[in-house]
C-alpha cells in the first residue's frame, strides 16, 4: 500500500507546484530564427521607382538591425514585390561578399534585385525583403576591407546603432528611409 500511496504524493506536489508556478524542468533555449523579413505597404499602388527604392532602404535598415541585435548573419536575400493586381514576383539572391547583417550589404542586394525585375510601369502595391540562411555573427569570418570607404561605412553603422540603443530604435538612420516612416 505504500508502494501506491508514493507516486499519488509525487503527482499531487507537483500539481501543487506548477498551479503556483513553479516548474523545476531545466530550460533549454530553442535555436535562433531560420529567417528574418519585414515589409512596407503602400498607402496606394505606386508606379514611383524613389518611393520603391526609400522603402527597400528602410527594409534594409531594418532588417540589418534587427540581425546586429540578435548577433546573426544572412546568406541569403530575398525580395518579394506584390503588383496591384495582387500578383507577385520574388528574386532571391546570395550576398556576394558572404554572410553579413550590414545595411549597406543587404540594401545593394535589394535594389539590384529590384532592378533585375526590369519594372517599367508597374503599379506596387508593397515590398517585402527577407534575410535567408541565418547564422550566428561569431562563427561567421569576415573579410578584412581595404577599401576605406566601407570601413568608414562600418564605422557608421557602428555609432548608429549604439545611438538607436540608447535612445530607441530608429532613432538614427538614413534621411532617404524616412520618407517611408510616417
Amino acid at each position: 500500500m505504500d508502494r501506491a500511496a508514493h507516486p499519488r504524493r509525487r503527482t499531487g506536489r507537483l500539481i501543487h507546484e506548477r498551479a503556483r508556478g513553479i516548474d523545476r524542468r531545466a530550460v533549454v533555449p530553442t535555436d535562433l530564427p531560420y529567417s528574418a523579413s519585414a515589409q512596407r505597404r503602400f498607402p496606394i499602388d505606386t508606379l514611383d521607382p524613389a518611393t520603391v527604392r526609400a522603402a527597400l532602404l528602410a527594409l534594409a535598415v531594418e532588417l540589418g538591425d534587427r540581425l546586429r541585435n540578435r548577433h546573426q548573419t544572412a546568406r541569403t536575400v530575398t525580395l518579394t514585390v506584390t503588383l496591384a493586381g495582387r500578383g507577385q514576383i520574388i528574386r532571391s539572391r546570395r550576398l556576394d561578399g558572404g554572410p553579413s547583417a550590414h545595411n549597406e550589404d543587404i540594401r545593394q542586394i535589394l535594389y539590384d534585385l529590384y532592378a533585375d525585375c526590369g519594372f517599367q510601369r508597374a503599379r506596387i502595391r508593397a515590398v517585402t525583403a527577407r534575410c535567408e540562411q541565418l547564422q550566428d555573427a561569431a562563427r561567421t569570418p569576415e573579410q578584412l576591407s581595404l577599401d576605406p570607404h566601407r570601413d568608414d561605412q562600418l564605422r557608421a553603422e557602428s555609432a548608429i546603432d549604439a545611438l538607436n540603443r540608447r535612445f530607441g530604435a530608429g532613432t538614427v538612420g538614413p534621411a532617404a528611409a524616412y520618407r517611408q516612416a510616417v
